[in-house]
C-alpha cells in the first residue's frame, strides 16, 4: 500500500458524496485523495515520510465550484484598473476619477468600474459628461457598469472611438444622446462601447506579462474565498495563452474550463466567433479545459436588452409592446450549437429574459432529438424562466448556471424592477422551482459582476433570498430559498458537474483531486443568518496549500 504524504485527523469533513456525506480523516498522496473515512482508515497510509495533522475538529469541506466569472478581468481590474467602491455615488465615483487620472501621464487612458446600473440616467447627461471631463484632466476615461455590459465614457474617449449621435451602435448597441442636445452623453449600452475598447487597445498596448500576471492574480483572489474550480464565462485569444503558460509552470492553481466566446457585444476580444472558436485545443493543459463556447443571446434587463416573452415598461425610445432582441437568430444559434457540438465542444449561453431562455431550449430539444447527447450545456444566468419551461432543463440535459448573486434584494433587481412590471421584476431566479423539476443547479458569482467571488455570500442568500450584507431590506421571492445542502452542493459537485470536471473534483471522495478547504465555523451549526459570515481558513488544491488565513 503507498505511504501517503500528508495525514489529516479528528475533522468534521463535510464530503458532499450523499451517500457518506461525512468523515473525520482524509489521507492524501501525490495530489489525490487516498480514503476519505475514519481516522483509523487515514492512518493507515501513514509511512515514514508522512506528515501527520491533527485537525482538531475543525470543519472541512470540498474546495468550492465557481461554474461562472471573469477571472482574468477581474484580476486586470485590481492590478491595473480603477477600481470603484460598490454602490458609490457620482460624487464618490468623480472623486475616484480626479484621484487616480493625476498619477497616470497625460493622455493615459483611464479605465475601471463599476458604476451601479440604478445611477444610468444620472449619468446620461451634458452635465455629467461635462463633470466626467473635469474630473479625467483631459485624459480619456471608460467606465463599466456592474453588468459589465454597458459603458459610460468621456468626451475624449468618445473623440477617440470617432463616435457621434450618428454613429452605427452596432448590433443590440445604443448611444444614449442628451435628451436637450441630441449630443451623446457617454453612456453606451452593449455593442455601443466596443468602438471604445478598440481605442483604447490601439493606444495603450495590454502586454502578455500582464495578461499571465491579471490571471495569475485572479487565482489567488479566487483561492482566498476558497474556489479551487472555475469556469470562465467568457476568454479571450490572450486569456487561453496566460492559462496554458500559468499551468505549464506549475503556477496554475485551480481547475480551469474556458469558454471560447463566439459573439462578443461587451470585451471588445479579437478575434471571436470562427477565428477564436477553433483555436482551444493548442491551449489545453493538465488543469485548464478549453471546452466550453460562450454565446451572448441577450443582454440584460435593465438596458432593455434582455429578449422576454412578454413586453418591458413602455417608455420613450420603446413603446408599450417592446419585448427585447435575441442578439443571434434562431438559425444562427442552432447552427453554432450544431457545429460545436460535432467538434466536441460544450456551450454556456447567455440568457436573461425568459425569451432568450426557451429559444436555447427549443434549440438544444431539435439537437437532441437528431442525437446529439454528449455536448453540455449551460443557461447562464436565466434570471427570468417561463413556468412552462423549468421542467425542460432536467428533460433536454441542460444545466441552470444561476449567477450572479442576484437572488436577493440590491442593485441589480432594483435596477430591473424600473423596467419590469413589479409582478414580474420580484419573480426572479426561481431556483427552488428550478430544483424541484429535477435540474441541475450550479452556483456561479459573475465575479466582478458581483463585487467578490465569495461563495458564501450566495450561498446566504439562497438559502435566506435576503441581502447578506444586510444594506437592503426584505426578501426577493423568499418560496425560492434552498436548503443549505442544496446550496453547498450548487457551489461544489454541481458546478462541477456542470463544466465537465466531477470525476476530479466537487466531492470528496478516494481517487479525486485533494482539492478542499478548511473554515473559521461549521455552517451547518450557525443560524442561517450568519452565512455570510463563514470564513476561509486554508485552501488546498491538488493536495497543496495555495492560501492560508493570515
Amino acid at each position: 500500500m503507498a505511504a501517503a504524504d500528508l495525514v489529516l485527523t479528528g475533522g468534521r469533513i463535510y464530503t458532499g458524496d450523499p451517500t457518506a456525506p461525512w468523515a473525520e480523516a482524509l489521507a492524501i498522496a501525490e495530489g489525490r485523495l487516498l480514503t476519505v473515512g475514519a481516522d483509523a482508515s487515514a492512518r493507515a497510509f501513514a509511512g515514514e515520510g508522512t506528515v501527520v495533522r491533527e485537525l482538531d475538529g475543525a470543519f472541512v469541506m470540498p474546495g468550492l465550484v465557481d461554474v461562472h466569472n471573469h477571472h482574468a478581468l477581474a484580476g486586470r481590474t485590481e492590478l491595473f484598473e480603477l477600481s470603484i467602491a460598490v454602490g458609490a455615488s457620482l460624487d464618490e465615483i468623480l472623486r475616484a476619477v480626479r484621484e487616480y487620472a493625476a498619477g497616470l501621464p497625460d493622455g493615459a487612458w483611464v479605465s475601471g468600474g463599476a458604476w451601479g446600473s440604478t445611477l444610468r440616467s444620472q449619468l446620461s447627461t451634458e452635465a455629467s459628461l461635462a463633470r466626467l471631463d473635469e474630473a479625467a484632466g483631459g485624459r480619456p476615461v471608460m467606465l463599466m457598469e456592474d453588468s459589465r455590459h454597458n459603458r459610460w465614457v468621456n468626451s475624449r474617449a468618445l473623440e477617440l472611438a470617432g463616435i457621434t449621435a450618428d454613429s452605427d451602435p452596432g448590433e443590440g448597441g445604443v448611444i444614449e444622446l442628451d435628451m436637450t442636445s441630441g449630443r451623446p452623453t457617454g453612456v453606451l449600452l452593449e455593442s455601443a462601447g466596443l468602438p471604445v475598447e478598440q481605442a483604447m487597445a490601439a493606444t495603450s498596448t495590454f502586454s502578455a506579462e500582464q495578461h499571465r500576471a491579471a490571471s495569475r492574480r485572479g487565482v489567488e483572489l479566487l483561492n482566498s474565498y476558497g474556489v479551487t474550480c472555475f469556469q470562465d464565462a467568457a476568454v479571450s485569444l490572450e486569456i487561453l495563452g496566460a492559462l496554458r503558460s500559468l499551468d505549464e509552470a506549475g503556477e496554475l492553481d485551480a481547475w480551469v474550463v474556458s469558454s471560447l466566446t463566439v459573439n462578443d457585444q461587451i470585451f471588445g476580444y479579437d478575434p471571436v466567433g470562427e477565428g477564436l472558436v477553433w483555436q482551444g485545443e493548442q491551449f489545453r493543459t493538465r488543469h485548464h479545459r478549453p471546452d466550453f463556447v460562450k454565446i451572448f443571446l441577450d443582454g440584460v434587463p435593465p438596458a432593455r436588452t434582455g429578449a422576454f416573452l412578454e413586453p418591458y415598461l413602455p417608455d420613450e425610445a420603446h413603446g408599450a409592446h417592446f419585448h427585447g432582441e435575441t442578439a443571434l437568430s434562431p438559425a444562427e444559434l442552432e447552427d453554432w450549437l450544431r457545429r460545436t457540438a460535432k467538434r466536441g465542444l460544450s456551450a454556456k449561453i447567455h440568457c436573461t429574459g425568459d425569451a432568450s431562455v426557451r429559444l436555447v431550449l427549443d434549440t438544444v430539444e431539435r439537437l437532441r432529438d437528431e442525437g446529439s447527447t454528449s455536448a453540455r450545456y449551460q443557461i447562464a444566468h436565466g434570471q427570468f424562466v417561463a413556468e412552462s419551461d423549468l421542467s425542460r432543463f432536467a428533460e433536454l440535459g441542460v444545466a441552470a448556471d444561476m449567477s450572479p448573486f442576484v437572488w436577493f434584494p440590491g442593485e441589480i433587481p432594483q435596477a430591473i424592477a424600473q423596467v419590469l412590471p413589479p409582478e414580474r421584476a420580484s419573480r426572479m431566479q426561481p431556483n427552488r422551482s428550478l430544483i424541484d423539476a429535477g435540474a441541475l443547479v450550479a452556483g456561479g458569482s459573475d465575479w466582478p459582476v458581483s463585487p467578490s467571488p465569495n461563495a458564501w455570500e450566495g450561498i446566504h442568500g439562497l438559502v435566506t433570498r435576503a441581502d447578506p450584507a444586510g444594506a437592503v431590506p426584505g426578501t426577493l421571492w423568499p418560496e425560492q430559498a434552498i436548503t443549505l445542502d442544496e446550496a453547498i452542493a450548487a457551489f461544489t459537485i454541481n458546478a462541477a458537474e456542470a463544466m465537465g470536471l466531477d470525476t476530479e473534483t466537487g466531492s470528496l471522495l478516494a481517487g479525486k483531486s485533494a482539492d478542499f478547504v478548511v473554515l473559521d465555523r461549521d455552517p451547518f451549526a450557525h443560524p442561517v443568518e450568519e452565512l455570510s459570515r463563514t470564513r476561509v481558513v486554508e485552501t488546498w488544491f491538488a493536495g497543496r496549500q495555495v492560501y492560508v488565513r493570515s
